[in-house]
């Protein structure tokens, strides 16, 4: 279902679930070398001992030198936060967009963070609180220069857990994932729906929806659909019921008129679909 350039995601906002951290290092270190290469200021958050990564990505090209120019850093995940500790949606972002003002500030081209963020969704508290944190930052993606890899250890947290995460990401490697429900610039709408909404992901729509928290302009909530392929009647109802909580008509941009054929087949007034011609 993903294709290559879905994986690659040299910037922009990257779900990347590992089954053991040598495949994880491998991934991370290519990540931020090409952020590196593109004059970005760049961060390793991780939960281990920081001096043990820190000699591996030291033995990389140049990054040693990244470091000592402030360039590149090996952030311990918990000289910030405690074990169990929830995240505030709001205050993470402000703190990574501080960040980024930071490096360009310093004459980087932005800020690039590769992080393995398992720790930080252990229980139900911190999955519900980082899925929002995790939408509300792609937000910020979409106008300012900050990129992040996120990674789940998929093992440690089931399957359940790391398709909610990864389901609120533009790119993922988690190819079982049908859908994905995602941020745009304010000019293309509120988010973006791309994959496939059929009975084995409507739940998880439903949840994803929720956690994303979308809020009306002008009574209208409008999703940039070019990315969508297939949804079902489920998924529409689930969609207009959402719209109807918030007072709004949720507005469906597609190049597929099948869409509208079935929102009027279903006779759900709470969307409007806009087929691209």
């Amino acid at each position: 279902m993903i294709g290559e350039e879905r994986r690659a995601a040299p910037r922009g906002h990257l779900c990347w679930a590992y089954e053991d951290l040598g495949s994880l290092a491998a991934r991370a270190e290519r990540y931020l070398l090409a952020g590196l290469a593109a004059g970005e200021r760049v961060w390793y958050v991780t939960p281990h001992p920081a001096d043990a990564v820190a000699d591996r990505l030291h033995r990389l090209p140049g990054f040693a030198a990244a470091v000592r120019r402030g360039a590149a850093a090996v952030v311990p995940l918990f000289s910030t936060y405690s074990h169990g500790h929830v995240v505030d949606p709001p205050t993470q972002v402000a703190a990574y967009a501080a960040a980024t003002d930071e490096a360009l500030a310093a004459g980087h081209t932005g800020l690039r963070v590769a992080a393995e963020a398992t720790e930080l969704v252990r229980t139900p508290a911190q999955l519900e609180s980082f899925t929002r944190y995790e939408h509300l930052v792609d937000r910020y993606m979409r106008t300012r220069p900050f990129s992040a890899m996120c990674a789940y250890h998929r093992p440690g947290l089931g399957d359940r857990a790391v398709a909610e995460l990864a389901c609120m990401h533009p790119a993922s490697n988690v190819d079982d994932v049908l859908f994905r429900l995602y941020a745009v610039p304010p000019a293309d709408g509120h988010a973006a729906l791309a994959g496939e909404l059929d009975l084995s992901n409507h739940e998880l729509f439903r949840t994803a929806l929720d956690r994303a928290d979308l809020r009306p302009t002008d009574g209208e909530l409008v999703l940039s659909a070019a990315g969508l392929r297939f949804l079902d009647h489920r998924a529409l109802t689930h969609l207009a019921e959402y719209a109807r909580r918030r007072g709004a008509t949720a507005v469906l941009r597609t190049s597929r008129s099948a869409a509208a054929r079935l929102v009027d087949l279903l006779d759900l007034p709470g969307i409007r679909v806009a087929v691209a011609r």
